[in-house]
């Protein structure tokens, strides 16, 4: 039982250390990242950046038409974020807001549009956003390299 419990305590410590820890972490922001990135690209126009397709909106006012706010405002903003964070949480730069920005997001979609998705769809993103908000992008990213330049 004691080798046991001694190879269990050498993998622990492997699967804890700084590199798995961080490979880890740029999983989970390239996979947090994909579900709101594929989102924004259905709301624009198809081969533009950032053109939003017209449609959106009466998206918006049929099958959102929970939210708290009129299409001419969540429409832009929705898209605005569903660009933005991503691709911050991707390069891992200001991941811990960029996840936040997504937990709302996600609780959001869960409280006004489908409230009926909460498992395992919202719950699922919610937890991911919530691993990057408490631990941070990991070494992986931008931000440990700003911490490092700045001495930290």
């Amino acid at each position: 039982m004691t080798k046991v419990m001694t190879l269990y305590d050498r993998a622990v410590s492997i699967a804890g250390a700084r590199v798995p820890e961080g490979l880890a972490l740029l999983l989970l922001r390239v996979a947090l990242a994909g579900v709101f990135w594929r989102s924004g690209r259905t709301k624009v126009v198809e081969g533009s950046w950032f053109r939003i397709n017209p449609d959106t909106y009466d998206l918006f006012r049929t099958e959102f038409s929970g939210l708290p706010l009129d299409p001419s405002i969540a429409v832009p903003l929705t898209g605005f974020a569903e660009h933005v964070f991503p691709m911050l949480l991707l390069l891992g730069l200001a991941t811990r807001l960029s996840a936040g920005a997504l937990l709302v997001m996600t609780l959001v979609i869960q409280i006004f549009v489908f409230p009926d998705a909460w498992w395992p769809v919202h719950s699922l993103w919610a937890a991911m956003a919530a691993v990057l908000i408490v631990r941070g992008g990991g070494l992986f990213s931008l931000d440990a390299l700003a911490l490092k330049l700045r001495g930290r």
